[in-house]
């Protein structure tokens, strides 16, 4: 089936089934192509703009269902409580709604805001996503009583670590991949200087676990929406300190430490901020997601992924300057 075709059958079937739940006629549907699989568009209808997300049923398989929706409830709480975030809108109690045709999709408020590349974002625009971050985080992890687990991410040992890399070589040498080479063994020479124990790892909550531009909207000075909270799980919150600082910071290798500055002013707002702790949380984000993105086959990246390997890259080749520029932050 064309795809064009697959994706209006599919509109057609949320529309009708909107009109059945909420009673609004849809008067014009415009797709947002962003993210991966699933699709979204923004609706004007006669009872306002709203925008409709539906979850591709390939990628539904990668969610737990009952922590889905447990982020939905937090995503609401947070809007609730003041933070930048569209209102999602229930059925029967439910925001996780099926259509007619067995899809299944989210109604939510449309939020107005820009989406700004990598990089590009300005120093008002940081000092305002580190305030939003800390408001979040600060929200996320007070004293309502919620189920709380161990963290989602579970740091390797550094043998362990060591081993991938040593593998990740060889399979780079052995498909003629020599150019990847000086990459894979600073990784491996980066990890023998790791000590996990300086990552603190008692500091767990609750944590977006995506934060990153693709999941923002800006205005000129502020962010205007914090979106998709899909992934939201008990973890390190300072991952989504260093997921944002390094997104919104880095530029064609050049970090603007003026930028981490601004963030960290406006996070500790609502969250104590000690001595090192941006090194340490852009440190944990590299153990973390290194492997994901630099590997043997990165030479095949492109849009997201090859972003985020170019980021890995940059921590773990500039350790030591990291140490200097960001020491007094």
């Amino acid at each position: 089936m064309d795809l064009v075709l697959s994706e209006e059958i599919v509109l057609n079937d949320l529309i009708n089934t909107c009109k059945r739940f909420f009673g609004f006629n849809v008067l014009e549907a415009t797709p947002i192509k962003r993210g991966w699989l699933n699709l979204k568009w923004r609706i004007t209808t006669d009872s306002g703009v709203f925008l409709i997300k539906q979850y591709n049923k390939e990628r539904y398989k990668k969610y737990n269902r009952d922590e889905l929706l447990f982020a939905f409830s937090q995503q609401m709480r947070l809007h609730k409580g003041g933070l930048p975030c569209p209102k999602l809108y229930s059925y029967e109690d439910q925001f996780l709604l099926e259509s007619d045709k067995g899809e299944l999709f989210m109604l939510m408020e449309y939020c107005d805001g820009t989406v700004i590349p990598p990089g590009k974002i300005n120093v008002h625009q940081m000092y305002d996503l580190g305030r939003v971050t800390g408001n979040m985080h600060d929200l996320l992890n007070d004293r309502t009583p919620r189920l709380k687990r161990r963290s989602e991410f579970i740091p390797p040992s550094r043998e362990e670590r060591l081993a991938h890399w040593k593998s990740a070589w060889n399979h780079a040498n052995i498909t003629d991949k020599s150019h990847l080479l000086p990459i894979l063994e600073t990784q491996y020479k980066v990890t023998e200087t790791i000590n996990l124990e300086a990552f603190n790892l008692n500091e767990t909550g609750w944590a977006h676990r995506d934060l990153w531009v693709d999941n923002l909207l800006f205005k000129e000075k502020t962010v205007s929406a914090v979106l998709d909270f899909d992934r939201m799980k008990y973890d390190y919150p300072k991952l989504d300190v260093a997921r944002a600082v390094i997104s919104g910071a880095l530029y064609e290798n050049n970090f603007e430490v003026s930028h981490v500055q601004a963030f960290i002013e406006g996070y500790s707002e609502k969250c104590l901020v000690e001595k090192g702790f941006i090194i340490s949380s852009l440190k944990m984000l590299w153990f973390m997601e290194s492997t994901w993105w630099i590997d043997s086959n990165m030479d095949q990246h492109s849009g997201p992924p090859e972003r985020f390997a170019e980021e890995m890259r940059w921590i773990a080749e500039n350790q030591k300057e990291l140490e200097s520029m960001l020491g007094n932050v």
